[in-house]
């Protein structure tokens, strides 16, 4: 049992998952105490240790039932399904496997799988995910990770050329028979490393909050999409805002006066009360500080999404009373910071200064990819575990590189990502969307092409 569990351990580590000695050794002592042969406790019991979060635990389903159905290592080839003079025949196809991939080690690590290893394939699999694409200047594309998987898959269909010549083989010699059943079970697993191959990577987010519904607050000018609206509706809509940013900081500022209100000090009360013989008695409470949230937005500010991205930046600028600090980045294809403009500025001329004077490309092609990659490598330490991380934008990045894992890792390092896309949600992942990709890695997404539900997003945001 305990080599089982320590090949287990090691197929959770080459696809990805943190394993730790010591949860492999609470793992091993855990087992101690239940009936190993009640799957649903000892399938508790790994999944306790080796699955850190919900994110994880269909990762783990999936390693489970591959390591412990699928590929049945305990078994080996020694299953009653199988002839027992098959087991030499698959060893003999296994053997010629080998033979045709040594020099290959994606070939190699499929013929091991075959062989019901399945560590090295989970490695390559893992290697595919981790894949950077080569930086270009003349061109980008997103093919790197698609040109792994296509390599892999040329490989299992050439390793299925090899099996259906055994397979093929015919006559009555009892050789040959052994053969093609060999032949059969192998091909058997082999489908199951081009599922695995192809089956969904993104990890489960099961608390994705997806607000779909808005109150109605005003109607007509509330329900008009951020793009359609004239001029007259524009200053219209930017008095609506100046008059809830006004309620907005009203009652936050009651919020704040209020937090000497709470449990009685007696402590307090009394050392303060000494100095003066209790004459008067000042009551002291516990003195406990709202926390003011951080908040990090970046605009996508190309020509599909910038009249709603003006309106989001225009409500960031007001609300800065009700956060402790707020950092706001423009982008096109590359982050640039205007928080010194926002500061420095009135907003309309705040705004008319991030179209004017910055040096953003309004003329490149969108790419989400190398955003995030920039962001990644020059501001990753304005995120804290305070920090609200704030994306406006479409999604749509031009068929590039999305770079899913960078999101991943800003959502380890900050409190939440919230998404907020202009887009009707009827067109999230059409066309060159990713968005169905990026909401894997978010706390919260919504669609916010309108002034109702830009309102009750702030709302959620501040109170």
């Amino acid at each position: 049992m305990l080599d089982l569990i320590l090949k287990f351990s090691s197929a959770c580590r080459a696809s990805g998952l943190r394993v730790s000695t010591s949860e492999v050794i609470d793992c091993v002592r855990q087992l101690e105490l239940i009936d190993i042969l009640d799957e649903p406790q000892f399938r508790a019991a790994l999944r306790t240790n080796f699955a850190k979060s919900r994110r994880e635990q269909g990762h783990f389903e999936r390693l489970y039932d591959l390591f412990f159905h699928e590929m049945r290592p305990e078994a080996d080839f020694s299953s009653e399904a199988l002839e027992q003079n098959a087991v030499t025949a698959i060893q003999e196809i296994l053997d010629a496997l080998a033979a045709d991939s040594a020099n290959d080690p994606i070939g190699k690590a499929i013929s091991e799988f075959l062989a019901g290893d399945p560590i090295p394939y989970l490695k390559e699999l893992q290697r595919l995910e981790n894949q950077e694409e080569k930086p270009s200047k003349t061109l980008k594309s997103n093919l790197a990770q698609l040109s792994g998987r296509l390599e892999i898959m040329l490989r299992i269909n050439r390793t299925r050329g090899l099996l259906a010549g055994f397979e093929g083989e015919i006559g009555d010699d009892r050789r040959r028979q052994r053969q093609r059943s060999g032949a059969a079970h192998l091909k058997n697993r082999l489908d199951i490393a081009s599922a695995m191959l192809t089956q969904d990577s993104r990890p489960d987010n099961a608390g994705l909050k997806h607000v779909k519904t808005h109150d109605e607050r005003f109607s007509g000018l509330g329900e008009r999409a951020f793009a359609s609206l004239t001029e007259k509706e524009i200053v219209d809509m930017r008095e609506i805002i100046k008059q809830l940013v006004r309620k907005m900081k009203d009652m936050m500022s009651r919020r704040y006066a209020a937090r000497k209100k709470g449990v009685l000090d007696i402590k307090k009360t009394l050392r303060h009360a000494g100095r003066f013989q209790g004459v008067p008695m000042e009551i002291k409470y516990r003195d406990r500080p709202l926390r003011k949230t951080k908040i990090v937005a970046l605009c996508d500010v190309s020509g599909s999404v910038w009249s709603a991205a003006r309106f989001m930046l225009n409500m960031i600028y007001s609300m800065q009373d009700c956060f402790s600090d707020v950092k706001s980045f423009a982008f096109v294809c590359g982050p640039t910071n205007i928080t010194d403009i926002f500061e420095k500025n009135e907003v309309n001329k705040a705004i008319e200064k991030v179209l004017t004077d910055t040096e953003i490309n309004f003329n490149a092609l969108t790419d989400y990819g190398e955003m995030f990659y920039q962001f990644h490598r020059d501001h990753i330490n304005l995120l804290t575990r305070k920090t609200t991380l704030i994306i406006v934008g479409d999604g749509r990045s031009n068929y590039h590189n999305p770079r899913e894992k960078l999101l991943e890792e800003l959502r380890a390092k900050c409190r939440r990502v919230i998404w907020l896309n202009p887009e009707p949600e009827t067109f999230w992942g059409t066309g060159d969307s990713e968005m169905n990709t990026y909401k894997a890695y978010c706390h919260e997404v919504r669609p916010c092409r309108n002034l109702n539900q830009l309102i009750d997003f702030i709302e959620d945001l501040v109170l």
